[in-house]
C-alpha cells in the first residue's frame, strides 16, 4: 500500500486535479494506493471567514457561501461527465446545506464556539474528496471513498488536538482489512472525538492524516505532494538563493517545521518515528523531481547547518525582579500557570542570575498569558519583588537547524556576528543541549535581512552581496554604473562579490527596485521614476532593510552630505567623493567616524583627495602602522594642474579655464577650483587623517584671483573679470618662466600649519614635471624623513573618480 497526500494548491483548479490524477495513476501501476486530499486551495480560509462573519451578524457570509458553492459545483461539471453528475451533485449539495444550517445557527446565536469552528472548517476536505473520488470512478479506476471522520479519533476538541492512537490504529486496520479496492480516497484534516463529535487535526492537519494512515498501515514511505520541490534551506519566497534539500533527518524536519517551515505540519512526524517510516516531500507540478526525503538519519550529507527558518507570529513575555533570585519553585509556578491556560511556549531563556525569565508565545495568546501570570504573582508584584509581565511586540524568531551543528565549533559566533554586522539586534537567544537548534529573537522588520544574511553565511558559495543606493548619476555616477555593469562577472568569479543597485537618484528623479535595477537601461527607467526627495530616498533605503547596504554619493551637495549620519546610524555604509562632510566642522567629521564604528558601517571617501589615487588609504596605513607624519606637500587639484600646465600666455587665461571646463576637469562653477577652496578642503582632510584637529578656517590660503572675481555669483561675470585681470596672470606666468620654473598650486602641511597657494617650482622639484591633470603627494614621515613616500597619478576626471568610488565599494565587500 502507498500513501499519498495532496495539498490545497495542488487542487486549486480542475486542470490541476487532472494533473494530480496522472500522478496517482502512475503510483497505482506499482501498488494499491491511499490518497489523502486537502480542501481546494483557499477554501478553508473562506470557511473560517464565513463563520466569523456570521458570528458578527454580517450577512456577507452568504455571498461567500454562494461563491464557494459555485466553485465546487463547477468543479463537478468540469471533471465528471453530465450523465454521471446527479449522484455527486446530490452529495455535494447535501454537505453544503448542512454547512449553511451551521452558519445560520452561528448567525442567530451571535456566537461561534470552538467546537463549531472545528466542524465548519472540515467541510472543505470532505467536499474536495467526494468530488475527486467520483472523478476517479469515472476514469474507470476501482476506487473507494474513506470517511476519515469515522476512523481517526482525537481526545478533545481544543486547538491543541491529541490523537487517540490506539483507537485510530484499530479502526484503520479493521477498515482496510475488510475493503478491497485499488484506490482509496480520504479527506485530510477531519476527525472526531471520543464522543463521536466531528473535529479536526489543526491547520495543516492533512499531512498528519496521511501520517496516521501510513503508520497504521505500516507502509514504507508517505509521499506528501505540495507546490515546491521539498523542504528548502530557507523560505524561497524570502531568500531567492534558497534551494531544496535532498534528504534530512526526522529531528531536523521537526525543528524546521516547528520553527515556521510551512511545507510540513509539525505533528506529522510523530506517528512515523517509532516505525521508522520515511516521508518524501514532492512537487505536484514537477512529479519527476526527487524532492526531500525525511528519514532516520542524514549523516551521509556533510553539512553543518541544514536549514534556516523563522516564526513571525509571536510575542515576547518578560518577567523580572529581585524576588525571583534564589527562590525554589518560582519557575515551576511560572510554567504551571501557562500550562493551566493551555498556552504553548515557543522559546524559553532565563538569565543565570535568575533575575528574569523570557518566553515567546503565539501572538493571540500573549495577553491571556500576561493576565494569568500577573494574577498568579499578584502578591509579589504588589510588594515590588517582581515587575508586572511585559509584552514585547513586533518580534520574530530565526533559527539555525542541523544535526551536525553540535560537531562544529563557532557556529553561534558566526551566526551572531553575521547578524550584528548588519545591525540586527538580538533580543533573546535559546540553544538546547542537543545543539540541533540555535534560535534568536529579532525585530520582525529584520526577518528578511536576517534570513538572507544567514543563508549567505552558511549555504552559498563564499560570496558577499553588496546592495547599492546611488545618488548623483551625472559624469561620475554614469561612469560608475558603466563600470559596475562591465565588471559584474569578474567580481563574482574572482572576488565572490555580487553587486546590485537598488536605488538611483539625480536632482529631479529617483528610482527604486528591490530586485535590482537593470544597469543596461537605467537612464530610461530613471526618467520614469518618482520625484527626487532626499528624505524619501533615505526612507526607501531604510524600508528595504537589505544586508550590506551602501549609500553612494557622487554629488558635491551639502544637503546630501547632511544625511550621512542617518545612513551610518542605520548601519548603511557610505561611500562618497563629496568632500563637504569630511571638510565640515571637526565635530561633524569626528561624529561620522564614531557612528561608522558604533554601528558597524564603513565610511569611505578615498576620492575626496586625488580621485582614484590611493592617497587617504596610504596615509591611514602609515598612521595605523605607527609611523608619524612630519610634513605633507602636494598638488591636489587636477583641475588647477591642468590649467597651469596648459596656460602659456599665448592665449588668455580665461580661455584656458574654459577649455578645462569643457574637458570636465573643473566643477560647473570653476571658482570652486580656482579659489583654492577645493584644495583647502583636501589638505584639511589629510591633516585630520594625520591626527590634527583642524578646521577649514585654519587653512591659510594665498589667493591668485582678485576679490572681485571671487565675489561673482555667475560664470558670465566671473569670466569678464578674468579677462580684465589678464595682465596680472601674464605677470605671474612670465615671472616663473624667467626663472625656468613651473606654476603649481601647492598644498602643504607642516608643524600643525596648513597653507595652500600658487607657487613656482624649479626643475629639481618633484612637482616640476607633473603633467596634465595629475596629482602628486609627498609624505615625509619618521620612516621617510629625507626621501618621501610619493603617490602620483591622474587626479581628476569622471572615469578615474568613478574607479576610486568603485574601489571603495570593493573594499567594503572584502571587509
Amino acid at each position: 500500500m502507498k500513501v499519498l497526500k495532496f495539498g490545497g494548491t495542488s487542487l486549486a483548479s480542475p486542470e490541476r486535479i487532472k494533473l494530480v490524477a496522472k500522478t496517482v495513476q502512475k503510483h497505482l501501476k506499482e501498488d494499491k494506493t491511499l490518497v489523502v486530499f486537502s480542501a481546494f486551495g483557499g477554501v478553508t480560509n473562506d470557511l473560517l471567514k464565513m463563520a466569523d462573519l456570521a458570528s458578527k451578524e454580517d450577512l456577507a457570509y452568504k455571498e461567500l457561501l454562494i461563491k464557494n458553492e459555485k466553485r465546487h459545483l463547477e468543479a463537478v461539471k468540469e471533471l465528471i461527465p453530465v450523465q454521471a453528475q446527479s449522484s455527486i451533485l446530490s452529495k455535494v449539495k447535501t454537505e453544503l446545506n448542512r454547512l449553511e444550517t451551521l452558519y445560520e445557527g452561528v448567525y442567530l446565536l451571535n456566537e461561534l464556539s470552538n467546537k463549531t469552528r472545528h466542524v465548519v472548517s472540515g467541510f472543505g476536505e470532505v467536499l474536495s474528496s467526494l468530488i475527486i473520488a467520483e472523478y476517479f470512478k469515472n476514469l474507470g479506476i476501482n476506487s473507494q471513498y474513506v470517511d476519515s471522520r469515522e476512523l481517526i479519533v482525537c481526545k478533545n476538541t481544543n486547538e491543541k488536538v491529541q490523537v487517540n492512537y490506539q483507537l485510530t490504529n484499530t479502526h484503520i486496520e479493521k477498515y482496510f482489512a475488510e475493503k478491497d479496492a485499488s484506490l482509496f480516497i480520504a479527506p485530510g484534516f477531519v476527525s472526531r472525538n471520543e464522543q463521536g463529535v466531528p473535529s479536526t487535526l489543526g491547520r495543516g492537519g492533512s499531512d498528519f492524516t496521511a501520517a496516521l494512515y501510513g503508520a497504521a498501515l505500516d507502509v514504507k514511505e508517505v509521499l506528501i505532494y505540495t507546490d515546491v520541490n521539498g523542504m528548502y534551506t530557507a523560505n524561497p519566497q524570502i531568500v531567492p538563493h534558497a534551494y531544496s534539500l535532498k534528504d534530512i533527518s526526522y529531528q531536523e524536519a521537526m525543528e524546521l517545521s516547528h520553527f515556521g517551515a510551512k511545507v510540513l505540519y509539525p505533528p506529522t512526524l510523530q506517528p512515523l518515528l517509532d516505525k521508522q517510516i520515511s516521508i518524501r516531500i514532492k512537487n505536484t507540478f514537477k512529479p519527476d523531481e526527487d524532492g526531500t526525503l525525511i528519514s532516520r538519519s542524514s549523516e551521509k550529507n556533510f553539512r553543518w547547518v541544514t536549514g534556516i527558518t523563522h516564526i513571525d507570529s509571536i510575542k515576547l513575555l518578560n518577567i523580572e525582579g529581585s524576588g525571583m533570585v534564589g527562590i525554589p519553585g518560582f519557575s515551576k509556578r511560572f510554567f504551571e500557570v501557562l500550562f493551566q491556560e493551555n498556552i504553548n511556549v515557543v522559546l524559553i531563556t532565563q538569565a543565570s542570575s535568575e533575575h528574569s525569565i523570557c518566553i515567546a508565545v503565539k501572538d493571540d495568546e500573549a495577553e491571556l498569558a500576561k493576565e494569568a501570570l500577573d494574577e498568579a504573582f499578584e502578591v509579589e508584584i504588589q510588594y515590588k519583588k517582581i515587575k508586572p509581565v511585559e509584552i514585547e511586540e513586533n518580534v520574530a524568531i530565526v533559527a539555525l537547524v542541523g544535526d551536525r551543528m553540535k560537531s562544529h565549533h563557532g557556529l553561534s559566533g558566526k551566526m551572531f556576528s553575521a547578524l550584528g554586522n548588519n545591525n540586527i539586534n538580538i533580543r533573546a537567544i535559546a540553544q538546547g543541549s542537543s545543539e540541533r537548534n540555535i534560535s534568536a529573537v529579532i525585530a520582525k522588520k529584520d526577518v528578511k535581512k536576517a534570513l538572507n544574511t544567514l543563508h549567505e553565511q552558511f549555504f552559498e558559495v563564499p560570496s558577499k552581496e553588496l546592495n547599492l543606493f546611488i545618488t548623483g548619476v551625472g559624469n561620475v555616477g554614469s561612469k560608475l554604473l558603466n563600470q559596475l555593469k562591465k565588471q559584474e562577472k569578474f567580481l563574482l568569479e574572482n572576488l565572490r562579490l555580487k553587486v546590485r543597485v537598488h536605488g538611483l537618484s539625480n536632482s529631479r528623479k529617483m528610482l527604486f527596485d528591490e530586485n535590482g535595477i537593470d544597469l543596461q537601461n537605467w537612464e530610461k527607467a530613471l526618467e520614469k521614476g518618482e520625484k527626487a526627495d532626499k528624505a524619501e530616498f533615505f526612507k526607501k533605503v531604510d524600508s528595504f532593510n537589505l544586508r550590506n547596504s551602501i549609500f553612494v554619493d557622487n554629488t558635491a551637495s551639502a544637503e546630501i552630505s547632511a544625511w550621512y549620519k542617518e545612513y551610518l546610524a542605520n548601519s548603511v555604509s557610505v561611500v562618497t567623493c563629496n568632500k563637504i562632510a569630511c571638510a565640515d566642522s571637526f565635530e561633524n567629521y569626528q561624529e561620522l567616524q564614531n557612528l561608522a564604528r558604533e554601528y558597524g558601517a564603513s565610511f569611505l571617501y578615498e576620492t575626496n583627495v586625488g580621485a582614484g589615487l590611493p592617497i587617504i588609504d596610504t596615509l591611514k596605513n602609515l598612521v595605523a602602522s605607527g609611523d608619524r607624519i612630519t610634513k605633507i606637500q602636494a598638488v591636489l587639484s587636477g583641475s588647477l594642474n591642468f590649467v597651469f600646465n596648459t596656460y602659456k600666455a599665448e592665449e588668455p587665461f580665461y580661455k584656458t579655464v574654459e577649455m578645462a571646463m569643457k574637458e570636465g576637469y573643473t566643477e560647473p562653477d570653476p571658482k570652486i577650483d580656482l579659489s583654492g577652496v577645493d584644495v583647502a578642503r583636501k589638505i584639511l582632510i589629510l591633516a585630520r587623517e594625520s591626527g590634527h584637529k583642524m578646521e577649514l578656517e585654519d587653512i591659510e590660503s594665498e589667493d591668485f584671483l582678485s576679490e572681485d572675481s571671487l565675489a561673482t555669483t555667475n560664470n558670465e561675470d566671473f569670466f569678464e573679470l578674468l579677462k580684465k585681470d589678464e595682465p596680472k596672470f601674464q605677470e605671474i606666468y612670465k615671472s616663473a618662466e624667467e626663472k625656468g620654473e613651473q606654476l603649481k598650486y601647492v598644498a602643504q602641511l607642516e608643524n600643525g600649519k596648513a597653507v595652500v597657494g600658487l607657487q613656482s617650482v624649479d626643475a629639481q622639484h618633484p612637482f616640476y614635471n607633473l603633467s596634465g591633470s595629475d596629482n602628486i603627494v609627498l609624505f615625509f614621515t619618521e620612516r621617510y624623513p629625507e626621501q618621501p613616500l610619493i603617490v602620483k597619478g591622474a587626479g581628476a576626471g569622471a572615469e578615474v573618480t568613478a574607479s576610486g568610488i568603485f574601489a571603495d565599494v570593493i573594499r567594503i565587500g572584502k571587509k
